[in-house]
């Protein structure tokens, strides 16, 4: 008998949640809409539990048992910087609304998930003046359970500068052990604008709000160097188009290049191109950073491709991020099969959910609140 925690995988990618969860847990459902990112799901994982097609479609019946836990990284583009602001009424991110009709159809048949956790950027605290997070978590509050959230950010992990909102749901009938709360909202986990947002809520939602406190992870000693790969087979850029880079930085950026060049050995650095207004004008500017990749993104949530920049004995050279090079900054493993085309795998990997940030979570929340014990994680 298999006496692992189950789960359901809502807006499933290449599954990076399921990834993240490991052997100890075990998939009963999952679901995406993007055929091309399911085809990479099943390569990986399997097809045995995975349904492709619109989330508004499913019902409660074609949903196996009971879920220990059900992972929703719903559509972000709604709620992102980058988009049109649509929130939660806009076609993408408004999915959650059907996911959620999901949910509530499993309460009302006796089969209501144990836990539930919402991922998305942070843009959904301040949508629509807050008005986004306040529905829904009157949605996930209103349905008997106890709610928290954290904003994790992957750079804890990975070489990336990635945060994300995490709201944990525990339906109310569990008993919840007190090492995994905290009676403080001032760390790392919950930054000023989580704070507001949540002391913006109706007093009934307050009420029922937990303050997780997960422990602060060792400090990671992979480099983005470490991460970036040196093989013969590179689409470079030519000297022409890395000059017009260097080009586009403001000075601040170009000073950080004259810098690192001063420098023996071989320095990596990851640059976005962006939009700044400056002196009333709006300039596309390269910005450079050393220490760690800038937040991946997809062209279709507004953003730019990430651009690799090497420089080694004063030669500076450029190039696209390869699609490997996204895959290990979303802490996927090298065995992990992308699709073949690129701007499938940068959009499953910039679509997805940091693998290490969801096996913290996993760690430090859901499973002892789950009560998995000691023995069942030394087996798995």
């Amino acid at each position: 008998m298999d006496d692992r925690p189950g789960f359901y995988e809502f807006f499933a990618g290449g599954g990076m949640a399921r990834a993240g969860l490991g052997e100890r847990w075990r998939c009963l459902f999952a679901n995406d809409f993007d055929p091309r990112k399911a085809e990479s799901y099943a390569r990986h994982w399997g097809n045995d539990a995975l349904h492709v097609g619109d989330v508004g479609q499913i019902t409660a019946a074609q949903l196996p048992g009971v879920a220990d836990l059900v992972w929703a990284s719903f559509p972000c583009q709604d709620l992102s910087l980058a988009g049109a602001g649509a929130g939660l009424k806009g076609a993408r991110s408004g999915t959650f609304w059907p996911f959620w009709r999901l949910i509530e159809s499993l309460t009302s048949e006796g089969r209501k998930p144990k836990t539930i956790v919402l991922e998305n950027v942070c843009g959904l605290l301040t949508s629509h003046d807050g008005a986004d997070f306040e529905a829904l978590c009157e949605s996930v509050g209103d349905a008997g359970y106890w709610l928290g959230a954290l904003v994790v950010d992957a750079r804890h992990f990975v070489p990336q500068s990635r945060p994300r909102l995490f709201v944990v749901a525990i339906d109310d009938r569990v008993q919840i052990p007190g090492p995994a709360l905290s009676p403080y909202a001032v760390d790392r986990w919950h930054p000023e604008r989580l704070r507001m947002a949540q002391a913006a809520l109706p007093e009934r939602l307050r009420q029922r709000w937990l303050w997780f406190a997960p422990p602060v992870p060792a400090a990671s000693n992979v480099r983005l160097a470490d991460l970036i790969e040196s093989g013969p087979d590179l689409r470079w850029h030519d000297r022409d188009e890395t000059a017009k880079l260097l080009a586009m930085m403001s000075p601040v950026n170009r000073a950080k290049i004259d810098l690192v060049m001063t420098n023996q050995g071989r320095a990596v650095g990851a640059i976005y191109k962006r939009t700044r207004v400056e002196n009333g004008k709006k300039v596309q500017r390269a910005e450079v950073r050393f220490d760690v990749a800038g937040c991946l993104r997809t062209p279709g949530g507004g953003s730019s491709r990430q651009i690799i920049m090497t420089i080694e004995d004063g030669e500076v050279r450029s190039r696209l991020i390869s699609a490997r090079e996204t895959a290990r900054l979303m802490g996927l493993p090298e065995e992990y099969e992308l699709p073949a085309r690129y701007n499938d795998a940068y959009h499953l990997t910039g679509d997805g959910v940091a693998v290490p940030v969801v096996r913290h979570i996993a760690r430090s929340i859901l499973e002892p609140i789950l009560g998995l014990t000691r023995q069942q994680k030394a087996v798995a």
